[in-house]
């Protein structure tokens, strides 16, 4: 290891491109997985938040275009193992000079959900904005959303950003703007429910709708496989980037480092022992590289949550898992990485300091 790091030294620019590379690698790995999870996260986290079953319309590619009719609530309450049933109308409109804002249409009994900071929930004709959203905002009395006029009720704050940043209706009133009479129902049953039976007899009332407990529909739900699909395809495009240009700047150092190997040959250093040298090399740059794209990502994640422009729809944390996974992978890069040039290096006739080769 002590060889490794006086190899390192020796070679300060090809190790700072190296270290550059793996840092550009690493951190666009941990920025895309983390934000993608963060996402999933925050939509999940919402979905989660009140609710046993969740009832859409069925056979939707997204809860943007399912529309249920709400007087399903009405049948849904008679069942026995019900406590309570909730409308949320999903959508996304402009507001003001925002071009894309989230609206949430609700049923009276889920305003409890948001916590307000001033003013009071929302009646028919009025909205409940997120403070990320309302500080946003010239005009806090009075706003319009797709052309229609609405007195700001009040401020709600949330930890989820897509609520923090969204704007809260009466279900009623979102009902006109998106044409619709419910995208989604969500059904609290008792604590011994049945859950699966439950689901069961709900799908009987009528034959347009799909209703799947909490936990089966946010794991089945189809915009999280294609964000997950996406995320993995990017970070393997940059794993591969990250481990071509190891392998080359490596090729490169190691082609102009021949003689130090012949003379290691020469003196009867075996072919193992350089290749552990050139890996160790590789591995102690990894570490040292993961670190820094640690440090960077996370300053990047702060500030993109904190950024008024994104209002909160983009989010990312590092979770433990997520760090392991990705120190996992910067290893393998650089063992991957190394494997060809240190074989190449082992491999150094000594016969070649006859040539005249400077160490």
């Amino acid at each position: 290891m002590t060889y490794a790091f006086k190899a390192i030294k020796a070679n300060r620019l090809k190790t700072s491109l190296i270290i550059l590379s793996l840092i550009f690698s690493i951190t666009s790995i941990f920025l895309i997985t983390s934000i993608s999870n963060g996402v999933i996260s925050m939509y999940s986290s919402m979905l989660k938040s009140d609710g046993d079953i969740i009832i859409t319309q069925k056979n939707i590619s997204d809860t943007f275009f399912s529309n249920i009719d709400i007087n399903l609530i009405e049948k849904i309450n008679s069942l026995d193992e019900v406590i309570k049933t909730s409308a949320l109308i999903v959508g996304a409109s402009m507001v003001e000079d925002l071009p894309i804002v989230a609206v949430y249409g609700v049923s009276e009994n889920r305003f409890k959900n948001y916590e307000l900071v001033t003013g009071k929930y929302p009646k028919q004709g009025e909205v409940l904005l997120g403070k990320s959203i309302y500080e946003s905002l010239k005009n806090h009395n009075e706003i319009l959303i797709s052309n229609e006029k609405f007195r700001v009720s009040g401020v709600f704050e949330s930890s989820i950003g897509f609520e923090n940043g969204g704007a809260v209706l009466t279900i009623s009133d979102a009902s006109k703007i998106f044409n619709k009479s419910a995208s989604m129902i969500m059904v609290n049953s008792k604590i011994d429910t049945d859950i699966e039976k439950l689901v069961n007899k709900i799908n009987i009332f009528d034959k347009n709708i799909e209703a799947k407990s909490t936990t089966n529909f946010v794991d089945n739900y189809n915009q999280f496989k294609i964000i997950k699909t996406s995320s993995n395809v990017i970070s393997f495009i940059s794993f591969c980037m990250g481990l071509l240009t190891i392998a080359s700047i490596l090729s490169i150092t190691i082609n102009q480092r021949k003689s130090e190997f012949g003379i290691k040959r020469a003196l009867g250093i075996s072919m193992n022992k350089i290749v552990i040298q050139i890996i160790n090399e590789a591995l102690i740059l990894g570490f040292f590289s993961f670190f820094i794209a640690l440090g960077i990502s996370k300053s990047v994640l702060y500030f993109i949550k904190n950024s008024s422009f994104l209002h909160g729809y983009v989010n990312g944390e590092i979770s433990l898992e997520i760090s392991v996974f990705i120190l996992f992978t910067t290893l393998s890069i650089s063992i991957l990485g190394s494997i060809f040039p240190a074989l190449n290096a082992s491999k150094t006739d000594p016969m070649i300091l006859i040539q005249g080769d400077k160490i």
